[in-house]
């Protein structure tokens, strides 16, 4: 049977899932560091972050150098 594509939903909360992951692990981060970790298109990752943040997962803080991520 052939395997059923994904969709662009199905890859965004894939994403998602690894930001979430990656956050856990390690923190407060900025955009940079989360998309250079992940090895995703940026754009895949701000949605990935569009998600979580929708979901009431994320605060955004703002640095010395620009804003970080975090988990709840």
């Amino acid at each position: 049977m052939p395997e059923t594509p994904h969709t662009d939903v199905d890859e965004i909360g894939f994403a998602a899932g690894r930001v979430w992951e990656f956050l856990n692990d390690n923190g407060p981060s900025s955009m940079h560091k989360v998309v250079k970790n992940l090895d995703v298109p940026r754009e895949l990752a701000m949605q990935a972050v569009g998600w979580l943040a929708r979901e009431d997962k994320l605060v955004f803080e703002q640095a010395t150098r620009g804003r970080l991520i975090r988990l709840k």
